[in-house]
């Protein structure tokens, strides 16, 4: 008997950079994403399909697990699988086929959609009432620990606690957590592809990561903070490298938009929300610097457009994806705008497409 289950993208809405450094996101599962389908088969083998890949693996459930770059894109089930044998949990011989309508390494988590939806599915083959926090927990130690990228939780809790229509205020230290009603009125989110992918591995967010790290371990000396995310603009002036500070700074004013945000959308100020993702684009420019020309290109150029209230790169940078809040009846023109605008600038064609606020990993039933 084969089971369907399905589980989203993600995109944050603001608080980039901040799950790592113990601070409030605002993250939103989409309706697009990733579905599988789990068949059980009756040795003692797990078959990885995928229906967008030609690579496919097999292993034997008495074998080790290791990452191997080798593995290529089944790391990440594989490491989930790997995780769950080493803590005990029943992993049954089965195949898995992977299907995805998400534009890979765009930004929009389908490493995490897929760590997520592997464990959500073997796990609900023994247990009725997963713990969808924990399980979110479990797949960044994963991504941490056998991938080897030292990402915060926001990903993969975004992925297994999305609530249609709704994003959801992440305290990443704590995991305490709240939805925000979401309401767009006459405005769409538009994703808005550079078509430059990116790698995390290969990037330098474990060099950010690094910075942040040592931007905190500065302020310690002088202060009882736990995160960087706690800190004052009056704080960080203690900071002499140029380079750290800059990075401290836009951890804390990133979180300072994060708030106003929050409060922006609790009474319907798209306008407001909109300046806001404005200026997190800028600070994720000029003072972390993950965006690079073609992130800068699509956001700056967007925001200039008729009917866009705000603009701005998600998820780890370095390409991938960026985000509009832009009026329905200026799509079309927005579209066929930007894309001309894009291509003047950098040569490549970007993706536009409009997603919906959706709900987090799931069995599709029927």
């Amino acid at each position: 008997m084969t089971k369907t289950y399905f589980a989203p993208g993600r995109v944050n809405l603001i608080g980039e950079h901040l799950d790592y450094n113990g601070g409030l996101v605002l993250p939103a599962a989409l309706t697009i994403g990733v579905t599988a389908t789990f068949t059980k088969r009756a040795d003692n083998k797990i078959v990885l399909r995928s229906a967008t890949h030609s690579f496919h693996n097999q292993i034997d459930l008495s074998d080790p697990i290791t990452f191997n770059s080798k593995n290529d894109w089944t790391n990440y089930p594989l490491g989930i699988i790997h995780q769950l044998i080493k803590e005990g949990h029943a992993v049954p011989a089965c195949e898995i086929i992977f299907n995805s309508n998400l534009p890979e390494g765009s930004g929009l988590s389908s490493s995490a959609a897929v760590e997520v939806l592997t464990a959500f599915m073997l796990l609900s083959q023994t247990e009725s009432n997963i713990n969808l926090p924990w399980l979110a927990n479990f797949c960044k130690q994963v991504e941490n620990e056998f991938i080897g990228v030292q990402c915060g939780i926001m990903d993969q809790f975004a992925v297994a606690m999305g609530k249609a229509d709704h994003a959801i205020l992440l305290n990443c230290s704590t995991l305490e957590h709240s939805y925000v009603h979401f309401e767009l009125n006459n405005y769409r989110l538009l994703i808005l592809n550079t078509k430059k992918p990116r790698s995390l591995i290969h990037s330098k967010y474990n060099e950010r990561k690094a910075e942040c790290d040592e931007a905190l371990r500065i302020l310690q000396t002088t202060s009882s903070i736990q995160h960087l995310a706690e800190a004052s603009m009056s704080q960080i002036d203690v900071i002499q490298d140029a380079t750290i500070k800059k990075r401290a700074r836009h951890v804390v004013t990133e979180s300072l938009r994060v708030k106003e945000s929050v409060k922006a959308l609790r009474f319907n100020d798209l306008s407001t929300f909109g300046r806001l993702m404005n200026a997190s684009h800028a600070s994720l420019k000029n003072d972390y610097e993950v965006t690079g020309k073609e992130l800068d290109a699509l956001a700056e150029e967007a925001q200039q457009l008729k009917g866009c209230l705000g603009a701005r790169m998600t998820g780890a940078g370095f390409g991938g994806c960026a985000i509009a809040l832009v009026h329905h009846d200026a799509i079309p023109e927005f579209k066929h705008m930007l894309t001309f605008k894009y291509q003047a600038e950098t040569g490549l064609n970007c993706e536009i497409y409009e997603s919906q606020i959706g709900d987090g990993v799931r069995e599709i039933k029927n």
